[in-house]
């Protein structure tokens, strides 16, 4: 049986009203470890030597990450031809007694969606902006690097912030289309966050120039 669907069995073998359960992945080839590691690092596991322990999300807290994404990343294992066990450790039942908190608007928000929103907010003649994606957890940090790899990030500081530029019309800076589609493959891989705008220019017109700079903290940006 195959990773995924082997998943796929243990959730739905859970209890009704299940809040989080331990899956442990053991990879039958200790060679393997290290390239599993990257590639479950979106399910932010633990790891003692070729196992991973996996927390799966259920219920309605909407926490990170979810059976879709687990079962989604544990397929890419499949694909990849990596053979392992998978079992489940444990698993703990929601609290019924304890009132659920409602999440905000921004935090029921992918990333793609809050880039949407502040586009929107942009006046209609922008052309160009300084933004920043600060991710929930610095073990997101190579993955989401490596996904947002198409807007040229860099790190700012000793944060877990991602930074780039974005132009409207032309010069130096990725396209709002790729922008978003680059936030898009963050949330399609559980990657969380906020995203905010830090600068942002309207109708410019550079002239022998790849567009503004932007000086921050004694830095050209």
């Amino acid at each position: 049986m195959a990773l995924a669907d082997r998943v796929d069995e243990i959730v739905r073998g859970l209890p009704r009203g299940w809040e989080r359960a331990r899956l442990e992945l053991t990879m039958e080839e200790p060679e393997d470890a290290d390239r599993a590691a990257l590639i479950l690092a979106p399910a932010t596991p633990g790891r003692s030597g070729r196992a991973f322990t996996v927390y799966v999300h259920g219920g309605t807290r909407r926490l990170a990450p979810t059976p879709e994404l687990v079962r989604r990343i544990v397929a890419r294992l499949d694909s990849e031809g990596i053979r392992a066990r998978v079992r489940l450790a444990g698993h703990e039942a929601g609290d019924a007694a304890a009132p659920e908190a409602a999440p905000g608007p921004e935090e029921r928000r992918s990333l793609s969606a809050s880039w949407d929103a502040l586009v929107q907010r942009l006046p209609p003649d922008w052309t160009d902006l300084y933004a920043e994606v600060e991710l929930d957890s610095t073990d997101y940090l190579e993955r989401a690097a490596l996904l947002l790899a198409p807007v040229n990030p860099a790190r700012y500081g000793g944060t877990t912030g991602l930074r780039f530029r974005c132009a409207r019309r032309g010069g130096y800076g990725a396209a709002a289309a790729m922008t978003r589609r680059t936030l898009e493959r963050l949330d399609e891989e559980g990657i969380t966050g906020r995203v905010r705008i830090l600068r942002v220019l309207s109708d410019t017109s550079p002239a022998f120039t790849q567009g503004p700079v932007w000086r921050i903290g004694g830095r050209s940006v």
